[in-house]
């Protein structure tokens, strides 16, 4: 995505995923049901999907944006990595709380239950700091030190890495935290270059996590002529 600088930002559309996906979270403890023990089960399944997907996150930035700043600025990316240090170990405070919430008795679940929501709003507050850093930052650093290429090329690599679950998981949270006009942009890039049957996976799945308006706007910007809920495959 360009900036209004008109210079490739690595972290624009995979930060909008994942303050979806952060925030989203935070809502779902803070109404969960704790006397409902299906409701305490899938929301603990979120909890447990969200902390992954933070990791996976932190794990990608280390390995690529990380280590591509460090070779051409020395020391550049310090004290993000020790706060990712810290994000990992918080990341493995909460999964222990998820982990006994699952296993308590009904009447023991109050008070954990508002546990885990006060820490997960530290660490969503934490992480959306850290994210607004890093697009203040790090992309003053990437941008003096690579061209937008080499940016790109940086992301394709994160991108080439994934598993195809975890890169479900971010095409998921990235799609629908878009504004239309940037999610149409994306899938048109995306459509001549994926699989018919990877792209017509992508469209089924935002039919369910996207407004009926929301997927008009994206059918027409993509030309496709026909309203959302009667979409069955690509022709």
């Amino acid at each position: 995505m360009y900036t209004t600088h008109s210079r490739y930002d690595i972290y624009a559309f995979i930060h909008k995923g994942l303050r979806a996906c952060l925030t989203q979270t935070l809502l779902r403890v803070g109404r969960l049901d704790w006397t409902d023990s299906d409701d305490v089960a899938a929301a603990m399944d979120e909890v447990s999907d969200m902390l992954d997907f933070c990791r996976q996150h932190v794990a990608k930035e280390n390995t690529y944006v990380h280590a591509a700043m460090e070779r051409r600025r020395p020391e550049s990316a310090t004290t993000a990595d020790h706060e990712h240090e810290h994000h990992l170990r918080d990341i493995e405070a909460l999964e222990v709380q998820t982990f006994t919430i699952r296993r308590l008795p009904v009447l023991r679940r109050e008070d954990a239950v508002t546990t885990l929501y006060k820490a997960l709003a530290v660490f969503v507050s934490v992480n959306l700091e850290h994210m607004a850093m890093e697009e203040r930052e790090h992309n003053r650093i990437l941008w003096d030190t690579h061209s937008d290429q080499e940016i790109m090329a940086i992301e394709h690599a994160i991108v080439a890495s994934q598993s195809p679950e975890d890169g479900q998981r971010a095409l998921r949270w990235m799609l629908t935290a878009m504004q239309p006009t940037e999610r149409a942009g994306f899938l048109s890039v995306l459509r001549q270059s994926a699989p018919a049957e990877v792209f017509d996976g992508l469209l089924q799945m935002l039919r369910i996590h996207l407004s009926e308006r929301d997927l008009i706007k994206l059918y027409a910007a993509l030309g496709m002529g026909r309203r959302p809920l009667d979409y069955v495959g690509m022709a």
